[in-house]
């Protein structure tokens, strides 16, 4: 996972500003520190996301995204 899509998934599942907040603050209970800090020390953002996600009883249909329909339709 790019950081550029770990972001879009953050965003589209709590706002931009709840993500930011979250992202610098919260501690990851698998990790014991923030996301902020575990993306600063190379871990892998999907397991961030996916320990965020289990934080915060994300259900699996929302993990991998929104699926919004293509354009034009």
């Amino acid at each position: 996972m790019r950081l550029t899509e770990f972001h879009q998934l953050i965003n589209d599942e709590f706002g931009p500003l709840q993500a930011g907040w979250i992202v610098h603050s919260h501690v990851l209970a698998t990790f014991g520190r923030t996301g902020e800090q575990l993306i600063e020390q190379g871990e892998d953002l999907r397991a961030v996301w996916l320990g965020l996600c289990d934080d915060f009883q994300i259900p699996e249909s929302r993990r991998l995204g929104r699926d919004d329909p293509p354009f034009g339709v």
